[in-house]
């Protein structure tokens, strides 16, 4: 006799009316594929580590407070997602973290970049990040989420859609418009990008 698997759409409904043991299946599914997701990004052992347990706390809490999570989506890329947005905020909340990307889709992140860093340097390369995560938090929320992804996660556009449930063509299309609006803002504010 075969032993059918429990699709992960009934393990989540099972585990919010109670059954604890449902998550645990979960957990051991897709453990795997979410760690290795998360060590792809940032590759520290340890900061894997806490990314992955910090997204389980929150898939827990949002399955405990029956909020946010929907069905249509597959449970795997809703916690990718989880996992994505907290690489994110680490990434941002991160001094010490660069912008690493020299593509020709966005020169003013390649401008921002300087090897020789002197003090006064510093403070511009400061003053200038400080600046350009301004204006990327005033985009709509899939254009910020895009380049947020893409730059400070760097992230394929295959793997943004994949997370974002969109098409690659619709990933492009909201990074063209997110390049767009950026250099109006940049330009209307006459922001100082050094080069």
């Amino acid at each position: 006799m075969v032993k059918t698997e429990i699709p992960d759409a009934v393990l989540v409904n099972n585990y919010i009316d109670g059954d604890e043991n449902s998550l645990s299946i979960l957990i051991n599914r897709h453990q795997s594929k979410i760690y290795s997701y998360i060590y792809s990004k940032i590759s520290d052992r340890d900061l894997t580590e806490d990314i992955f347990q910090e997204t389980f706390f929150k898939v827990i809490h949002t399955l405990k407070s029956k909020k946010y999570y929907s069905e249509e989506g597959k449970f795997l890329s809703w916690v990718l997602r989880i996992a994505s947005n907290l690489i994110i905020d680490k990434f941002r909340n991160d001094k010490k973290a660069y912008f690493q990307r020299d593509t020709d889709e966005l020169l003013i992140f390649s401008r921002i970049k300087d090897s020789s860093m002197t003090i006064e340097n510093e403070l511009i390369k400061k003053q200038v990040d400080m600046d350009l995560k301004n204006i990327i938090q005033q985009l709509p929320h899939d254009q910020k989420e895009v380049i947020l992804m893409r730059y400070y996660s760097d992230m394929s556009f295959k793997e943004i859609a994949d997370i974002t449930g969109v098409s690659v063509n619709t990933t492009l299309g909201r990074m063209r418009y997110a390049i767009t609006n950026l250099r109006k803002v940049i330009e209307k504010n006459q922001i100082y990008l050094p080069t």
